[in-house]
């Protein structure tokens, strides 16, 4: 906890009220560190994990920098997750309400309905990028009035592949809005990113103390195309193995897959875009829980995909390239945990996976396998 309060850093007495009834009454080091330079107007980049408290570190200034007669949306927050989501609208629900602001989650798997009744009074949405340009597709929300950019989880929404939507998403904003950045990491594209959605940045970073960063074993598997199941059966053996990501090209083939694995005694489940809401969920509670342990998916599905203690990512068919790679991957070695990843590489795949593997300065680990 920071010895300064929050009165300190320059919230009103409404917010502080608000967060005192919450249980909040002395700002994580986080939060002293960016609150102040939010206030300030000042786009920011923070490198903080998860439970450090960044969610109050842009929702208390958020709630300040919003006026009630401001036009709607005014702020957008973008998250990952639909649980992420949730979350953060949680936290900021009682803050808001104390400036007589309102806060609208948008996020898949349920109905239009609700969600664009509540957008169209929001002062704050928060949304995943997926649902948010469903929205703008059907012309349910506007971006052109909003003031304040949040992207958290930065790094995650790379790894799960909505780069593209997220540059869609802000380049619908006014390019002189305020961008609070995010991440567990600023480092290589997450970096780029950063640089590229902020303008004269304050950069801060939080390390709580005793943390450390996961590390990713990475090894590249040469074999014939009808040893692969073998190998993935030997792997999937591995006594040290706990969750694990497995990527298929097609959807076809993850089916096709899992049905292979439970012939052989692994209980596996498959994620694809053929896939039901429902029928995802199932697989995502089964997955979470330990009753499957494997999780079979296409790169685009594996975007809905939020688990953080996956040990292994198993690359049964290898990725088209780099990003492809990053994204699998990326999957593992998260929240101070060691991860694998291992990459099956076919004969004529070899060159194609010798590219992606030196961009990645992954040398050694591809010529010395």
């Amino acid at each position: 906890m920071s010895t300064r309060s929050f009165a300190d850093l320059g919230v009103s007495k409404d917010v502080v009220s608000a967060l005192r009834a919450q249980g909040v009454t002395k700002p994580f080091p986080v939060q002293a560190q960016v609150v102040p330079d939010v206030l300030d107007g000042r786009d920011v980049l923070v490198k903080s994990p998860t439970g450090s408290g960044k969610t109050l570190a842009f929702a208390v200034p958020l709630v300040e920098l919003i006026e009630r007669a401001d036009r709607k949306a005014a702020a957008l927050v973008l998250a990952p997750t639909r649980e992420l989501a949730l979350q953060i609208v949680e936290e900021t629900k009682p803050l808001a309400r104390a400036r007589g602001l309102h806060v609208a989650a948008v996020y898949g798997g349920t109905g239009f309905g609700a969600q664009v009744a509540a957008v169209r009074k929001a002062h704050i949405v928060v949304a995943t990028p997926g649902r948010l340009e469903d929205l703008l597709s059907r012309g349910d929300i506007h971006l052109g009035h909003v003031r304040i950019a949040v992207l958290d989880e930065a790094d995650r929404m790379l790894d799960m592949g909505f780069r593209p939507p997220v540059d869609r998403i802000l380049g619908q904003t006014p390019k002189d809005r305020q961008t609070l950045f995010f991440s567990a990491t600023l480092d290589g594209e997450v970096g780029r990113l950063a640089s590229a959605y902020t303008r004269d940045a304050a950069r801060h970073e939080h390390k709580p103390a005793g943390t450390r960063a996961g590390r990713t074993e990475h090894r590249f598997v040469e074999l014939r195309h009808e040893d692969r199941l073998d190998t993935l059966i030997e792997h999937l053996g591995d006594g040290d193995r706990g969750r694990t990501l497995v990527f298929v090209r097609t959807k076809r083939g993850a089916d096709r897959l899992v049905k292979r694995l439970k012939s052989r005694g692994v209980v596996a489940v498959a994620m694809h875009g053929d896939k039901t809401q429902g029928q995802r969920e199932r697989a995502l509670r089964s997955f979470h829980s330990g009753a499957a342990d494997t999780l079979v998916a296409t790169d685009v599905a594996a975007r809905g995909i939020d688990v953080d203690d996956v040990t292994h990512v198993i690359n049964f068919d290898a990725p088209p390239d780099r990003d492809s790679y990053v994204h699998r991957v990326g999957r593992t070695a998260r929240a101070g945990r060691d991860g694998v990843g291992i990459t099956y590489v076919l004969g004529e795949q070899v060159r194609d996976v010798r590219e992606i593997a030196h961009g990645l300065r992954l040398h050694r680990e591809f010529d010395g396998r």
